[in-house]
């Protein structure tokens, strides 16, 4: 099931447009008002499983990414990476892996909870972080 959801996400532009959007912590509205276009424009460009070359090098200058780790993004680099960032920092992402693996609820939901320990995760680094920083001083 974690192959289809996988190849699903990684053969649609605008779901990655919106991935990359979500896992910089922008809405819409911010998208929309660094590529100068409406809310409503950026909505369109989520939707649509097919964006030219030269829109979507736009979107990922706007993201503030290259437009290769745009249209190679999927969601198991964004779990590789995150692991061996973790790795060694004493925060393992394994079990959100193992989550996403053996889910079996439709995509929405499965993404829902991939932000929600995304997000866990990036707070557990940020105490991590904060703890260096004082031990240091």
């Amino acid at each position: 099931m974690s192959e289809i959801i996988t190849n699903k996400l990684s053969l649609h532009k605008g779901r990655k447009i919106e991935r990359v959007r979500k896992l910089r912590g922008w809405t819409q509205s911010d998208l929309a008002e660094r590529m100068k276009i409406s809310k409503q424009a950026v909505s369109k460009l989520e939707q649509s499983e097919n964006i030219g070359d030269e829109k979507f090098r736009e979107v990922a200058e706007a993201l503030g990414v290259t437009y290769e780790g745009l249209r190679d993004f999927t969601e198991e680099k964004v779990l590789y990476n995150t692991n061996n960032f973790y790795e060694n920092s004493g925060v393992s992402a394994s079990n959100i892996a193992a989550n996403v693996e053996n889910i079996h609820n439709p995509l929405k939901e499965t993404i829902e909870m991939f932000e929600r320990q995304l997000a866990a995760a990036r707070k557990d680094l940020l105490e991590i972080v904060r703890q260096n920083i004082s031990t240091k001083d």
